[in-house]
């Protein structure tokens, strides 16, 4: 039985799984969007956005790094906390160039934002299979700042 289990295994073994999630967050980092079956797009949208939420705490932290003075008692642990959110989104990339994208360009877009930093469109059917195609995009600063003027 599958109860309280609310992930979707996708029909792959779970190595393959985490694999699928982590290359297909990593190309919607890289390019800002992707075209991938609907039901893979729903997988691996709160990847994506907890991986946006730890990135956003380090940003938080990096800014507040730049703030303190080099005396500061808070320093170091700012500093650590930093380096630890860091981490844990390396540990699913293994990609610094990627980690550092992540944290200092994506993040940066979306710290007055409360979650909902990608959407999913729906594109229509494949040709071979008819599966259902979607479109996962992280959604733009821009649209941010319109929803918080209306």
């Amino acid at each position: 039985m599958r109860h309280r289990m609310h992930k979707k295994k996708l029909n792959r073994p779970h190595n393959q799984r985490v694999a699928l999630m982590r290359g297909l967050a990593r190309e919607v980092f890289e390019h800002g969007t992707i075209m991938t079956t609907t039901t893979k797009a729903k997988a691996v949208k709160p990847f994506v956005e907890s991986i946006i939420t730890k990135a956003k705490e380090a940003a938080l932290c990096a800014r507040q790094i730049a703030e303190k003075s080099e005396g500061d008692p808070e320093l170091v642990a700012l500093k650590a906390r930093n380096v630890a959110l860091r981490r844990e989104i390396n540990r699913h990339f293994n990609d610094r160039k990627l980690v550092k994208k992540i944290c200092d360009e994506i993040a940066v877009n979306y710290l007055n934002r409360n979650g909902g930093y990608t959407r999913i469109v729906k594109v229509g059917r494949r040709r071979g299979d008819a599966a259902e195609l979607s479109i996962l995009q992280l959604i733009k600063p821009e649209e941010t700042k319109n929803s918080e003027e209306n």
